[in-house]
């Protein structure tokens, strides 16, 4: 201790003699660090030497941090105490001893000290705010610094001391980073020390409405305390009629733009109240003042932005009634402010904007207070010589002279026939075959007939590749032009059209064939083709218009079958009466054009009237 109190009164800076005052007095194993033990050890030596000259100061009537008279390398006057703290913040600035030694001096410096003295100390620490939030000793004290500055605030007044106060606030902004945890309330706990107490009986001789005091400061116990409100609905209910009653009377009697000018005259004289009077007396005064008013109705809305804040959990929310009361209360206290002279509209927009900077504020601790700060990008350092060239695209970038580049390589793949292909009728009726199966138990509701898209689509491929099947939908819909093959035995029986059914409507086509129709239809059969071959020329020119394929290949397979087949293909072309029209032909390809360009894998949004098929 005493070759400490040699070195505080040395000239000089402390770097010149710091670390080895340390080194006489522990004789470290180290030269330039002490270990855990040492550490202690110079601890409790500093502590017992800063007590000692505290104790000093204070007999001799001085101020601890004016107290003994040293010289510094500055040859400015210095207290022992002040230069003490120099040399030990030296030696934890350079680790040479632990981080945390300088913080917890300090504190022990605060608790020794009177109000008026740890002014003084509080000023030493302002002064090295740079080094002690160094990142080195900041991760060691932090926690050390935020106990002393919160013991502090304890001691202080709240009205007396409004400019220490603000110090010290002051200090942890700049001190703590803005996304420290230990600076933040997570809970959300409130100050329910902080009561307003006004008067239980009513006084003699005071004209006033003692029943409207009393409900308007009771409010005040809610504003102190709103996570009450969410426990119990007694109480909410209870809030919400005296809260009703207070914005009634304030609705009753509106200020004037007179009583809004004479606070303006107020702003301008700097007059500030911590806390109303709750004196009965002024009851009526402070409710004709226009900054009153808006101090309660600003506490109302801090009140409901609370309660419809974002929770953790659902049941951390308010209810459904609950809400809507809250909006309801929210929209008349809403409208007195915007009423409230002076600038009532401008005020009520700052309060919005600050509620709802606020609501970020509560999502950003609801989350667990994610850091701000963002983490340097790494520049990557490119030596000379090595940097390569950008390469030069033909057509400006690399997309586009590949593909010129595959227009060049494969000519066909534009043109290829497995690009885009009509599927075949087998395997588009496929789901509509599984619909109509009873065993797969599928509801009506489900089922790919009642898809108006899917269906027109379907009678387009059966009137190309299944006359046939695409004859049926006159009796049976659209179930009946799946084909037979999909269904089962069950079901096909049900479609399967009978003999005499198949002969009578033969015998009704054969009718309706007038002479002329037999000599062009002999006419447009070429001479070259056999007797078989014949019939596909009936067939061609009875039915449909369609496609070469699809029209031979029905030829084919029906110059392979009976008499009875072709009759029936002459029944289709007259019952059906889907022969071309005039202007027909130009409005199926317009709608055929219109149904592609919007079906996305057999499905389209576009609706399609079935009607327009047959």
């Amino acid at each position: 201790m005493e070759v400490f109190k040699r070195a505080i009164l040395e000239p000089g800076p402390p770097e010149n003699f710091a670390l080895s005052t340390v080194q006489e007095v522990i004789k470290p194993q180290k030269q330039t660090k002490l270990a855990q033990d040492e550490n202690q050890l110079l601890e409790n030596i500093l502590r017992a030497l800063l007590q000692e000259l505290v104790a000093a100061a204070v007999q001799s009537g001085e101020p601890i941090m004016q107290h003994g008279q040293s010289v510094d390398d500055s040859e400015i006057a210095q207290g022992h105490i002040p230069r003490l703290l120099d040399i030990v913040l030296y030696l934890c600035e350079k680790e040479h001893i632990e981080g945390g030694m300088i913080f917890q001096l300090l504190e022990d410096l605060t608790e020794m000290s009177t109000m008026r003295n740890c002014k003084d100390i509080f000023g030493y620490i302002e002064s090295k705010q740079d080094i002690l939030g160094k990142q080195e000793l900041f991760a060691r004290g932090k926690l050390v610094m935020l106990r002393t500055c919160n013991q502090l605030l304890r001691r202080l007044s709240k009205a007396n001391d409004v400019v220490f106060c603000g110090r010290i606030l002051m200090f942890l902004a700049h001190f703590f980073p803005l996304s420290e945890r230990s600076a933040v309330n997570i809970k959300g706990v409130f100050n329910t020390s902080n009561e307003t107490s006004y008067e239980k009986d009513p006084p003699a001789g005071i004209s006033v409405d003692f029943n409207f005091y009393k409900t308007f400061w009771s409010l005040q116990e809610c504003f102190c305390n709103p996570p009450s409100l969410m426990n119990a609905p007694t109480k909410w209910q209870k809030f919400t009629s005296s809260l009703m009653v207070v914005l009634s009377t304030f609705e009753a009697q509106p200020l004037s733009d007179e009583e809004g000018d004479a606070i303006n005259m107020e702003e301008e004289a700097a007059n500030f109240g911590i806390k109303y009077l709750t004196s009965s007396k002024l009851m009526g005064l402070e409710l004709k003042d226009p900054s009153f008013r808006r101090h309660i109705l600003v506490q109302c809305l801090i009140l409901f932005d609370y309660l419809r804040s974002p929770g953790k959990n659902e049941k951390d929310l308010p209810s459904e009634s609950m809400q809507e009361e809250i909006k309801s209360c929210e929209d008349r206290v809403k409208k007195l402010l915007e009423m409230t002279p002076p600038r009532g509209k401008d005020f009520l927009n700052k309060i919005e904007h600050i509620l709802e900077r606020e609501k970020n504020w509560v999502w950003w601790k609801r989350d667990g207070c994610p850091p701000f700060e963002k983490q340097p990008m790494e520049k990557k350092t490119v030596q000379d010589g090595t940097r390569k060239r950008r390469p030069r695209w033909r057509l400006g970038n690399k997309e586009l002279s590949q593909l010129w580049k595959w227009a060049d390589q494969n000519p066909n793949a534009l043109t290829n026939p497995q690009r885009v292909r009509t599927p075949a009728v087998m395997e588009y009726w496929k789901p509509l075959a599984e619909d109509m199966d009873l065993s797969a138990g599928i509801e009506d509701d489900y089922h790919h007939k009642n898809n108006r898209v899917y269906c027109w689509k379907g009678l387009r491929f059966s009137a190309r590749q299944d006359l046939e099947g695409f004859s049926r939908f006159t009796d049976h819909g659209i179930e009946g032009v799946v084909p037979l093959e999909l269904l089962p035995s069950d079901i096909r029986s049900k479609y399967q059209a009978k003999p005499n059914e198949r002969s009578k409507r033969a015998k009704k086509e054969e009718t309706k064939i007038t002479p002329q129709q037999a000599e062009e239809n002999q006419i447009a059969t070429p001479a070259s083709e056999v007797d078989g071959e014949g019939m596909r020329g009936d067939l061609e020119t009875t039915a449909i218009p369609m496609d070469t394929d699809s029209a031979s290949a029905a030829a084919v397979n029906d110059s392979q079958g009976s008499t009875p087949a072709l009759d029936e293909h002459l029944k289709q072309g007259s019952d059906t009466d889907i022969g071309p029209e005039p202007g027909q032909l130009e409005a199926d390809v317009e709608a055929e054009a219109e149904a592609e360009a919007g079906t996305v894998d057999g499905e389209t949004d576009a609706e399609v009237d079935l009607d327009t098929v047959g």
